[in-house]
């Protein structure tokens, strides 16, 4: 069982968001993932696991413990206006790759040859079957 800390809270108002640091204890076992530690964050604060954002997680050497940073937003319009959108791409679900790797490259290579529009058509040409 790995015991959930949090220091130097600090409500932002301005930000519409509090924002803490967190050291997670576990003690023989891996890291705690970012979605089991949302859904703790989301019942220790009384809100929801879509509202948290953990980054910046580190290990201490020897393990056992971890010390990161989170932030939990008033509403998700909020965490959709300031949240970087690298930090927002980490949470949603991955999309699938269209096509092989060398047909991927090839229209990679032929789109460095053409400018402006037609690059987007150049991308749904019959061959492809699109």
């Amino acid at each position: 069982m790995a015991t959930i800390r949090t220091r130097k809270f600090i409500t932002n108002r301005i930000l519409s968001r509090r924002q803490m640091v967190v050291d997670i204890i576990h003690p023989g076992k891996p890291n705690l993932s970012k979605d089991d530690l949302k859904e703790k964050l989301a019942t220790m604060y009384r809100t929801t696991a879509d509202v948290i954002m953990p980054f910046g997680f580190k290990t201490d050497f020897g393990g056992g413990r971890s010390t990161g940073f989170a932030l939990i937003y008033d509403n998700v319009d909020a965490l959709q206006k300031i949240e970087p959108k690298y930090r927002l791409q980490r949470f949603l679900p991955k999309k699938d790759k269209v096509g092989g790797r060398r047909q991927r490259k090839e229209l990679k290579n032929r789109k460095k040859k053409v400018t402006g529009k037609k690059k987007t058509e150049l991308g749904s040409c019959k061959r492809n079957g699109q």
